[in-house]
């Protein structure tokens, strides 16, 4: 974005959770009804950003300082000063490199992307106008010891960020559950017209996607090996970090050479979920709820939470939420609803859990095109493991389906802080009872149902996640905020808006919903 605007700097997570959560009170909280729900539902939004903070600043203090040899150094020192005098820009100036450390101990990159020997200087951009500063050389026994304001360690601010992280999911799956039992629900929109929260929304969505665009790509390898199942190829697309900083934390390994065209793949695959996702909500919000405004208002919503800035460039997040949320758009076709979903769980594993919902959903109307839409999908998915080689085709078979038992080593996220891996056990047999119970329970399926029950799943899976659970947000954020928003769908039911067959009418088409007088829960 410094391309379009001049001295523009991506804002640090910490600034953009305060911001964007005064935004959020500000535009979607009931003030003249404080004790509403939605106030509630609000409440427990935010709290996933605190979170997401501290294992942000966890990740951040991994990376320690590594000192380059006397060599490197001066090769470094080379790129850097022929930098600077094919500049040719005034207002340069240079500052100790261990002065301008993160508390981490990580020393800052110049421009050019060299590192800086303990020290020596490093470039820093200043105002143009003002002269050229020199700070003087100190040696780095003279410098003083830069110390985090707190005595946190990595690993307990890790952890305490996943307990915070998984404790926030915890309530929010609570809320999901009761869903179905709340009957009154008053019309309650945002406070904002739907013009302001045009603009608002299509403004961060541009400035969201612009960091998409510029962001340097990443091989996930760097991260270490993926730990959950899922795709091979959907893993062979690097990262996007769209954040301060992310770009440097493994700036030791050099990126993917043998296939240049990689990073812009991922970044168009990035741009399209993204745009998914924000134009699905906003088509499930006219077409389903009846009230535009309230599809623009939750779209808006998603644009603004902190996590959003953070992963948007992260594919295997954004496609399999794309995906679940253009399932839930195409509800009415189940044959189309079949192939988004059986894609979205070929690619990441974890929407299988869906099945039991999806089938009891459209048992009396639409099952046989909705299987044979999932299985279309992943036998495509399957043969497309062929590209890579007969060879390896096994492996990434039993990965895809998740043929291996748990794993209890090696693990990240609240697996990987010091937690007993057994414990992960009976983690998973309750997310597979749950995921099984939404067969039967309840027993009449609707619109409604559908929505809070596959954000239930999403949100539970979080809990046995190998690979950082808690931090997949877009994976239940979409149905847990049109649950939160939805006006009473009761009637949407799979016999009356599901089509008897593939090619004829056969269905009553839904009444327009009417928001009930009712007071809030």
């Amino acid at each position: 974005m410094s391309y379009l605007l001049h001295y523009y700097q991506r804002p640090e997570p910490a600034t953009w959770v305060f911001l964007s959560s005064f935004l959020l009170f500000g535009l979607y909280f009931v003030f003249h009804r404080f004790w509403s729900l939605r106030n509630l539902d609000l409440v427990l939004l935010v709290l996933l950003a605190p979170g997401l903070m501290m294992v942000y600043e966890g990740r951040r203090m991994r990376v320690d300082f590594h000192p380059v040899s006397t060599k490197e150094f001066a090769s470094n020192q080379a790129v850097g000063n022929q930098d600077i005098e094919s500049e040719g820009v005034a207002g340069v100036r240079w500052a100790d490199a261990n002065a301008l450390t993160y508390r981490s101990g990580r020393s800052l990159l110049s421009e050019s992307g060299v590192q800086r020997e303990p020290g020596h200087y490093v470039k820093h951009q200043e105002n143009p106008l003002q002269q050229d500063l020199l700070v003087p050389q100190v040696s780095p026994s003279e410098q003083p010891e830069l110390r985090s304001p707190s005595e946190w360690t990595r690993e307990s601010l890790e952890f305490c960020g996943f307990a915070f992280l998984l404790s926030a999911c915890a309530l929010l799956t609570i809320r999901m559950l009761i869903d179905p039992a709340i009957v009154r629900r008053p019309l309650l929109e945002p406070n904002l017209s739907i013009g302001g929260l045009c603009f608002i929304g299509v403004s961060l969505l541009i400035f969201l996607l612009s960091n998409v665009i510029t962001s340097d790509a990443l091989d996930q390898q760097r991260q270490g090996p993926t730990l959950s199942p899922g795709y091979a190829l959907l893993n062979m697309l690097p990262e996007l970090p769209t954040t301060p900083g992310s770009e440097v934390e493994n700036w030791q390994t050099p990126p993917t050479e043998n296939r240049p065209w990689l990073p812009n793949l991922t970044r168009i695959f990035a741009i399209a979920s993204n745009l998914a996702i924000v134009l699905g909500i906003v088509g499930i919000g006219y077409w389903h709820f009846d009230n535009i405004k309230t599809g623009i208002g939750v779209a808006t919503l998603y644009l603004l939470l902190p996590y959003t800035a953070q992963m948007t460039g992260n594919v295997e997040h954004a496609l399999p939420a794309a995906l679940l949320v253009l399932g839930i758009l195409s509800y009415r076709l189940p044959l189309l609803a079949g192939l988004l979903l059986g894609c979205g769980a070929g690619l990441v594993y974890y929407p299988f859990f869906l099945l039991p919902l999806w089938i009891s959903f459209y048992w009396h109307r639409g099952l046989g095109r909705l299987l044979g839409g999932v299985a279309t999908s992943v036998v495509v998915l399957t043969g497309l493991l062929l590209l890579r080689g007969y060879s390896e085709f096994l492996e990434q078979l039993q990965k895809m389906y998740g043929i291996w038992f748990p794993l209890m080593e090696g693990m990240q996220g609240i697996w990987g802080t010091g937690v007993p891996a057994y414990f992960r056990l009976p983690v998973l047999v309750g997310f597979i009872l749950l995921s099984l119970s939404f067969a039967f329970w309840p027993a009449r399926k609707t619109l409604g149902t559908l929505m809070c029950g596959s954000a239930a799943i999403m949100l539970t899976a979080q809990f046995w996640h190998a690979d950082g659970g808690g931090l997949y947000m877009a994976w239940f954020l979409p149905p847990v905020l049109l649950t939160i928003f939805r006006p009473n769908v009761d009637d949407r039911i799979a016999v009356k808006v599901v089509r008897a067959n593939m090619f004829g009418a056969g269905h009553k088409p839904a009444q327009p919903l009417v928001a009930s007088p009712s007071t809030s829960s």
